[in-house]
């Protein structure tokens, strides 16, 4: 909902004629919160009602993290923008340690990421995981419980929604690798809906939407899906033309690490990370995940 009305103040900034009328739907993957995503679905259970409303002409647009959209979208709909980039980082939420690395021996960690627990069990592989999963406030609570020792939280999120507590501290890139597209924001219309599609370029920022292409790229090189821990981020050079992307897979239970790493100019975006993609994917294929 916060990014829903970032993306209607943004509209009325850029185009103060048009009236704009968030609809409120809530998604399957926001109300099953006792399981895996990749135990009941996938990332689309956070899409299809939004996917389905807009096909059938209830919305005109939909707004999604886009860390959560599937690799492939469903036909007849495409993404018109991406909003300018927030923090892409996880973030540790710990009241007994501000690093990962100053977990206590042993401790229970909450997540429902198997990327995150794939990268954190391949540092500390003494730390036990157990399923976190529900909004921001549900899992702070839940730590607050004492029903353990941290949890993980995307910072973009935390920023959006102006959480500031002393537990939080936001981890290097180079400690835990965040999910594809973390901290985007997409927009998707109907195909053919050229005067949508029209109003909602006026939003899009040319990083981002490089930079999540890139990373794209790779998970579509890999056939990813939140049931692969896959992790990738793109950045730009100091002048703006040239990516620079690193990507990561990893076994659930954190051995098996492969790290990736290719650059080159802004305009083969997507190609990057395709080509990253197709140099891990024949190691998975020979029984990684067996």
């Amino acid at each position: 909902m916060a990014q829903a009305v970032e993306t209607k103040q943004r509209i009325a900034a850029a185009a103060p004629q048009v009236g704009i009328e968030i609809v409120d739907i809530k998604t399957t993957g926001d109300k099953v919160v006792d399981r895996r995503l990749a135990e009941i679905g996938g990332k689309g259970l956070f899409t299809k009602e939004l996917d389905d409303a807009l096909l059938d002409g209830r919305i005109d647009f939909g707004v999604h993290s886009m860390k959560d959209m599937e690799t492939w979208l469903p036909d007849g709909i495409e993404i018109a923008a991406v909003l300018p980039r927030e923090d892409p980082r996880d973030a540790l939420v710990s009241y007994v340690a501000n690093s990962i690395d100053s977990l206590p021996k042993g401790a229970v960690i909450g997540t429902a990421s198997l990327r995150r627990q794939a990268q954190l069990l391949a540092r500390r592989p003494d730390l036990s995981v157990v399923m976190f999963r529900g909004n921001v406030q549900t899992r702070l609570e839940k730590l607050a419980r004492g029903e353990a020792a941290a949890t993980f939280l995307a910072t973009a999120g935390l920023n959006r929604l102006g959480v500031e507590i002393d537990a939080v501290t936001p981890l290097e890139t180079d400690t835990m690798l965040p999910a594809v597209a973390q901290g985007a924001i997409a927009i998707t219309v109907r195909a053919g809906d050229d005067r949508t599609r029209g109003i909602v370029a006026l939003l899009n920022d040319a990083e981002t939407a490089a930079r999540t292409a890139t990373e794209r790229g790779f998970l579509a090189a890999l056939d990813g899906s939140c049931r692969t821990p896959i992790a990738g981020l793109a950045e730009l050079s100091g002048d703006g033309s040239k990516i620079m992307f690193r990507g990561l897979v990893v076994r659930p239970d954190g051995s098996g690490l492969m790290t990736v790493a290719d650059e080159g100019p802004v305009e083969d975006a997507e190609e990057i990370g395709l080509r990253a993609g197709r140099v891990v994917r024949p190691k998975m294929d020979r029984g990684y995940f067996e």
